[in-house]
């Protein structure tokens, strides 16, 4: 490493008379870097500059000690931005809670047909939780997801959310229709635990159109043509359910991290 001269470094303390742009930029650039050189600066700087830097010092730690603490408020860039997600999110979560009510009255009408309730169970959060955390969706996904408060913990957040909308609805249709309410619940937590783990590496998006599409191509349709609940819904299988709703929330903790990319959300 070069280090500028004892006249260089004389200069640039009396305000770099006789220096040029660019020996001023390397100078700058060095000082940041080198203790030594900024200590030998220091023994440099006139009098007159070392006042200045006094009295700019007292200032400041006054004006630090008398300044009312900064006031802390919601901006209206965020409130504006969840009024937008809120009414992103309606139009899903009306689908959804429209979905539930036509199933449970088909259940109702025809009670020889398996239960549409308990096959929409499993797949009826995942379109407002692949909305909720979209980049698709939200215009300003990119903004959001990268401030501190992003990640596992905002992702989680908007997911109550629509739990919030989805659960009600799910218990209305299975007390309507006589359904097993765990059966009812215990799936549909499931597939929004797994629809967070798998998409902390697939982005919760392509998570939750892959675990729809997966359960109505190998499950739901199938049932409906063959008209017989399938072994994963009859009495019984809410442990089974309950324990995977487990080991999917305690797993996906550990890919929290992998929330504060770009790409968790497509």
């Amino acid at each position: 490493m070069t280090h500028p001269t004892t006249m260089i470094l004389a200069r640039y303390a009396d305000g770099g008379r006789g220096l040029d742009d660019a020996a001023l930029w390397s100078v700058e650039v060095h000082l940041d870097a080198c203790a030594p050189c900024r200590e030998q600066l220091a023994r440099n700087v006139t009098p007159a500059t070392t006042d200045l830097l006094d009295r700019v010092a007292v200032s400041l730690d006054r004006a630090v000690r008398t300044s009312p603490p900064p006031a802390r408020h919601r901006t209206r860039a965020v409130a504006v931005h969840r009024r937008r997600l809120a009414w992103t999110l309606l139009p899903w979560l009306a689908v959804t809670v429209a979905v539930l009510g036509c199933g449970a009255l088909l259940d109702s009408a025809e009670p020889s047909m398996p239960s549409l309730v308990l096959l929409l169970a499993p797949v009826a959060p995942l379109p407002g939780v692949a909305v909720a955390w979209s980049r698709r969706t939200d215009p300003v996904w990119e903004l959001i997801a990268t401030t501190p408060a992003a990640g596992l913990a905002m992702v989680l957040r908007r997911t109550l959310a629509v739990l919030v909308i989805v659960l009600p609805a799910l218990l209305g249709a299975g007390a309507s229709t006589g359904t097993s309410l765990a059966l009812t619940l215990l799936p549909c937590l499931a597939f929004t635990a797994a629809t967070l783990a798998v998409g902390a590496f697939t982005g919760v998006r392509r998570a939750a159109i892959g675990l729809g599409a997966a359960w109505s191509a190998a499950v739901l349709l199938p049932s409906v043509a063959a008209q017989s609940l399938p072994p994963l819904l009859q009495p019984g299988s809410d442990a089974g359910w309950a324990a995977t709703t487990v080991a999917l929330a305690a797993a996906t903790p550990f890919a929290a991290t992998r929330f504060r990319r770009l790409t968790s959300g497509n």
